[in-house]
């Protein structure tokens, strides 16, 4: 197993278990955020509900971020380093393609800060962008 991702885990607060270190190293070789299922079919035969407590603990530790990209099943990807248990720092524009359905992280793409009115306290930014890929329309 690669000494980087037990770091990475260990940097986040999370015990380096055989099934968290396999998660991450999966995760990493992505280049498109992931659904449960496409988790599951990727670690068969490992156990969904082990899989989804682990994206849990990902997420509660700002290791990963979930996306709602409209399509009824949550994807998730990993988060940059500014992001910790405190919250999730990297808002970013994500992108989910009409053809393939892969949703992707455009991390270069930040959302604006948004001004609310006083006493309204946002408690989760998320922009979708629909569209065709360049995989896609190439």
């Amino acid at each position: 197993m690669n000494p980087e991702i037990e770091q990475r885990l260990i940097q986040k607060n999370i015990n380096p278990t055989t099934m968290r270190l396999l998660v991450l190293e999966f995760l990493q070789e992505q280049n498109h955020a992931l659904s449960l299922s496409d988790m599951e079919q990727g670690l068969a035969p490992a156990d969904r509900t082990t899989i989804y407590r682990t994206l849990k603990t990902f997420e509660e530790q700002g290791l990963i971020h979930s996306i709602d990209d409209g399509t009824g099943a949550p994807k998730y990807a990993l988060c940059l380093a500014d992001c910790d248990a405190g919250g999730h720092h990297d808002l970013h524009l994500h992108f989910y393609c009409t053809i393939c359905q892969e949703t992707y992280c455009l991390p270069t793409t930040k959302i604006p800060k948004i001004n609310l009115p006083e006493n309204y306290q946002a408690q989760e930014v998320q922009l979708v962008v629909k569209g065709i890929c360049g995989k896609c329309a190439g």
